[in-house]
């Protein structure tokens, strides 16, 4: 397991660390509410696979300790020593649950940024700017450090005893896991749901719209310069829905593995008899920790940008080396 969580988090490490310089360099060139945000999740994955690597270092820790224990410990004696470091436990898995959710949260920003874009493009350009980025990003990252860390300020939440091993169910009751990520991922997925229907309903009028005015223009010279004011607003307007298609791609994603944990966890919690906590700590929460490696890899494939700067990122860097190879010694 820690091996497998070590590889895990230093790919979700490189690669949304990239993908956040990536979009450094492109808010350098253009200030953008929109890219704040998707830097804003880049960051917070790149923080998951951070919290993910001391839940590998405290893997290989127990496995070593109960290595001596076992070696030193007397065969005529059943006793089992208190494990401790529950504490610790409870720390290291709000900090990986804080950025979960500041992860979730951030492609629910994005979706409303997009959202707000297309419903609303003349209030949008009024009310976005850098307070109201700020602002909306220091509610998330509060509310998620607050959800994340309920457990570990909740006693309710907590198991009573502790068997040594640093897992989810070992430290928190199911019922806590469902409180905790209940008052995210639900919401969050209703509101989605919500939001794609109604961008379904205005992409449908606004191509009707557009074919309206297509064919009054074609009946009368009158209307051109009209028409053509208004096919830059449609570039602008589908420019919006083809961002929002990516968003839509990154919910999918993150519906697609998230989901089997979060319906695991409801299941275990009806079902006094199902032992689904391997499962589910083993398997299934591995499978939700990957949306945050598939999240860098959809920006990079999707966003013309973001491809755009990787490419002049790694076109500058090997021309320096080229130019470093075949400049002669002496030579400044």
């Amino acid at each position: 397991m820690g091996f497998i969580l070590t590889v895990i988090s230093s790919l979700l490490i490189t690669t949304n660390l990239l993908v956040a310089v990536v979009l450094f360099r492109i808010l350098q060139k253009k200030s953008s509410q929109s890219w704040c945000f998707v830097l804003n999740l880049a960051l917070a994955d790149a923080l998951v696979g951070v919290a993910a690597t001391g839940l590998a270092t405290e893997d290989f820790k127990i496995n070593v300790t109960s290595l001596h224990r076992d070696l030193r410990a007397d065969p005529g004696s059943n006793s089992t020593p208190t494990a401790p470091g529950k504490s610790r436990c409870l720390m290291r898995m709000a900090f990986v649950m804080s950025p979960c959710t500041a992860s979730i949260l951030s492609m629910f920003l994005i979706s409303l940024d997009r959202y707000a874009a297309i419903k609303m493009p003349l209030r949008y350009s009024q009310l976005s700017g850098k307070a109201t980025a700020g602002g909306a990003l220091f509610l998330l990252w509060s509310f998620s450090f607050m959800l994340g860390f309920s457990p570990v300020m909740v006693p309710q939440l907590q198991t009573v005893g502790y068997n040594g091993v640093c897992a989810f169910f070992s430290v928190i009751y199911p019922a806590g896991i469902i409180v905790v990520f209940s008052g995210c991922f639900f919401p969050v997925l209703s509101i989605f749901v919500c939001i794609y229907l109604d961008i379904l309903k205005i992409a449908c009028s606004h191509q009707k719209q557009i074919l309206r005015i297509r064919q009054a223009g074609s009946r009368t010279s009158e209307s051109a310069e009209p028409g053509g004011c208004h096919q830059q607003d449609g570039r602008r307007y589908w420019s919006h829905v083809k961002a929002l298609k990516t968003v839509a791609m990154l919910v999918g994603c993150f519906l697609l593995l998230w989901c089997p944990f979060f319906v695991g966890c409801i299941v275990q919690l009806l079902c006094k008899n199902c032992k689904l906590i391997k499962v589910l700590e083993n398997y299934l929460w591995l499978l939700g920790l990957s949306n945050s490696l598939i999240n860098p890899l959809v920006y990079a494939y999707r966003q013309k940008e973001v491809r755009v700067e990787l490419a002049a990122m790694f076109c500058c860097s090997s021309g320096l080396r080229a130019r470093g190879d075949t400049q002669q010694p002496g030579q400044g």
